[in-house]
């Protein structure tokens, strides 16, 4: 099983960045997808998620109407489109996966984890 994030980097606050997980491994198309982010000293805080279809969608509710999940089941792929990025953006971030819309944004629930990527908003 893998799950590998990329994209992340350096970029200025309002400008955009796109978070790709490439999925390998396992039944892409039957899990929920969520991902999260975690500053320095900070806990791991839900970002967003999308259900197995890619119909449904939920955010953290700093970074509703910003950011937007979406998925390619076709392509074992994952998203994460962010925009009007904010200084309090920056964190690693990680996709994982897990079966079960109903404790999608509870990190303790999610069975497989990508190694991170970093995204630094300067401002």
């Amino acid at each position: 099983v893998q799950l590998q994030a990329s994209g992340g980097g350096l970029v200025q606050e309002g400008g955009s960045v796109r978070l790709f997980c490439a999925a390998s491994g396992f039944a892409f198309s039957d899990y929920d997808m969520g991902w999260f982010r975690q500053a320095p000293g900070k806990e791991r805080e839900f970002v967003g998620g999308v259900d197995n279809t890619g119909g449904v969608t939920v955010y953290g509710s700093s970074v509703r109407g910003r950011f937007t999940v979406s998925r390619d089941n076709a392509e074992n792929a994952l998203y994460l489109q962010m925009n009007s990025l904010k200084p309090e953006d920056t964190a690693v971030y990680y996709c994982a996966a897990r079966m079960g819309w109903r404790y999608i944004r509870q990190s303790r629930t999610y069975k497989y984890w990508g190694q991170g990527t970093q995204v630094t908003v300067s401002s």
